[in-house]
C-alpha cells in the first residue's frame, strides 16, 4: 500500500512518517487490497482558538471505494492515532455489515416500507416558534435591508460524479466514509437513489421515479 503525507501550516517530520508507516499495518491486515493511504496534517492557526490543534485527515483508497476519517488533538501523533482508530472501526463495521447481510440477518428497506411506517423512527423535532423568533437578522447584524431575503438555514452544495451501485454496495460506501446517507445510481433500476442509516443494522433506500 502506497502512503503519501502532506501538511498545511505544519511540517511532516521523519519521525512522524516512520510512525505512520508502522501503524498503517493495522489497515493492511483488514484491507489487503488497499491501494493508497493519504495522510494530511492541518494545523489550526485561528486566533479564536486558545489551544493549537493539529488535525489529521486520512483517506484510504481501495478498489471501488474510499474510506475517510479525521481527528484533531493537541499534536499530530495523538490526532493520527484517533483518526486511525476511527478509520479501522469503519472498515470493520463495513465488513461486519456484509457478513450479516450475507447471512440473511439484514434487510434493506424500500420506499414503500418507509412510507408505510410514516417515518416514525426518523425522530425529527421541529424548532419552536419562540426559538425561531429569537434568531433574526436583527439579532445577528443589527441592520437588515428590507429587500433582502433572509433565512437561518445554511445550505452548502456539492457536486459528485454519479456511481452505479447496488443498494448493498452503497451502504458499504456510506459506512466507509462515515456519513449517514449516500447518493448513488441504483444499478438494478438505473434510478437516482439515496441510502441512509436508521437504527442498528437497519438502512433505508429512497429512489426517484424518472420514467
Amino acid at each position: 500500500m502506497e502512503i503519501t503525507l502532506s501538511a498545511k501550516n505544519s511540517e511532516v517530520t521523519d519521525r512522524f512518517r516512520s510512525y505512520v508507516e508502522d501503524k498503517a499495518g493495522r489497515i493492511t491486515k483488514l484491507a489487503d487490497r488497499a491501494e493508497r493511504l493519504e495522510v494530511k496534517v492541518v494545523k489550526n492557526t485561528s486566533k479564536q482558538n486558545s489551544t493549537d490543534q493539529e488535525k489529521v485527515e486520512l483517506t484510504l483508497y481501495v478498489p471501488g471505494a474510499i474510506a475517510r476519517a479525521e481527528a484533531a488533538e493537541h499534536e499530530m501523533f495523538a490526532s493520527f492515532d484517533l483518526a486511525l482508530d476511527r478509520l479501522v472501526n469503519r472498515i470493520k463495521k463495513a465488513s461486519d455489515r456484509r457478513k450479516v447481510h450475507r447471512g440473511g440477518g439484514h434487510k434493506l428497506q424500500g420506499l414503500h416500507d418507509i412510507s408505510a411506517a410514516a417515518f416514525k423512527d426518523v425522530g425529527l423535532t421541529p424548532v419552536s416558534a419562540e426559538a425561531f423568533g429569537a434568531v433574526s437578522p436583527e439579532s445577528i447584524s443589527g441592520e437588515v435591508e428590507a429587500e433582502e431575503d433572509w433565512s437561518p438555514v445554511v445550505i452548502r452544495k456539492k457536486v459528485f460524479e454519479p456511481s452505479s451501485l447496488t443498494a448493498a454496495q452503497a451502504v458499504d460506501h456510506m459506512e466507509l466514509v462515515g456519513h449517514d446517507f449516500f447518493l448513488f445510481i441504483d444499478a438494478e433500476t438505473d434510478r437516482p437513489s439515496v441510502v441512509y442509516r436508521r437504527k442498528g443494522w437497519d438502512y433505508g433506500v429512497i429512489s426517484l421515479n424518472t420514467d
